[in-house]
């Protein structure tokens, strides 16, 4: 390859995540032609093909995966180098790449606004992934920090807790044991249980959780989302074990109730999370910082008020 600008690497990159030239031009504000001879003219520098059309499909060759991870590497140490000079003029400027898990969605925002308010010359990339996803952008290097709940030994990178993660069972107002006191976990072996997909870290403490009481999980529905799961709970398909973060309006309207097991709140953290030798930016250095000494006291609603006034819901 002779010589590629930065500017053809984006335009590459973009057709290569949506595998259409259409999109990334929308994306890049470019017409169709412009990408596709650029697209071109990459290709002659690379004297091979990068892409391949397979009907109205388009699909990367192998050369065109090779370059594609070298493009993004160059666009991320571009993107270190402009922060790094926005540092000198101080935080307020650069640009936040984090990735949450679905369940810190409900939550983190909050801490997310507060952040920007301090600094509103930063900008924010947010996505929300699974588990599974998270990790593998992380190991890939794409994103400066995450928030996840349960992070995994042994892969490079560093997890810090920063918060409480309360976690119970719920269940809809009119459920036969919303108004007992002191239920042992035992009285819910027979109950259907609404249970997230195998790999979810909400499930996996769940199920540690009773199977330290000798007990399984009556597993009726598997769900692949918190939002599905306070669904169906409100409408009576059976009671669910989930962050209480996930729940805060549903406790607090009175849509759902948390059952008092003994035991529980089960307390789990969050964690903000990193690759060991990913080298930070100013801007992730000061949001990291932020959560350590700003969120270390924040506390569910659910932990401050006792269980005792919890009210029915009126039909």
């Amino acid at each position: 390859m002779k010589r590629v600008t930065l500017r053809q690497l984006r335009i590459f990159d973009a057709v290569a995540r949506h595998l259409s030239f259409s999109r990334a031009a929308e994306e890049l504000h470019l017409t169709q032609p412009a990408v596709s001879m650029q697209i071109k003219q990459i290709e002659q520098f690379a004297s091979q093909p990068l892409l391949e059309h397979l009907g109205k499909k388009i699909f990367l060759t192998e050369a065109g995966r090779a370059l594609l991870v070298h493009a993004q590497a160059v666009m991320r140490e571009m993107e270190e180098a402009q922060q790094s000079l926005a540092a000198l003029q101080g935080v307020n400027q650069g640009t936040l790449d984090i990735t949450l898990i679905s369940t810190a969605k409900y939550f983190a925002p909050g801490f997310l606004a507060q952040f920007c308010g301090l600094y509103p010359g930063v900008k924010l990339k947010l996505a929300v992934n699974n588990r599974a996803q998270l990790l593998q952008r992380l190991l890939d290097n794409e994103i400066d920090l995450a928030i996840m709940g349960h992070p995994p030994q042994g892969l490079g990178i560093v997890a810090e807790p920063f918060a409480r993660n309360p976690h119970a069972i719920i269940a809809c107002p009119d459920h036969p044991l919303a108004d007992k006191r002191r239920i042992p976990l035992k009285a819910l072996s027979r109950e259907n249980f609404l249970v997230r997909e195998p790999g979810s870290g909400t499930r996996a403490l769940m199920e540690r959780v009773f199977r330290d009481h000798a007990m399984s999980v009556n597993a009726t529905m598997e769900i692949s989302s918190d939002e599905t799961i306070k669904q169906a709970a409100m409408a009576g398909m059976g009671i669910g074990f989930l962050s209480l973060h996930t729940v805060e309006l549903e406790l607090q309207t009175g849509r759902l109730v948390m059952l008092d097991v003994v035991e529980m709140p089960v307390m789990r953290k969050w964690y903000i999370v990193h690759g060991r030798d990913k080298r930070l930016s100013p801007v992730a250095r000061a949001f990291r910082e932020f959560l350590l000494t700003r969120a270390a006291s924040a506390l569910h609603p659910a932990e401050k008020k006792p269980a005792a006034k919890r009210t029915r819901r009126r039909t």
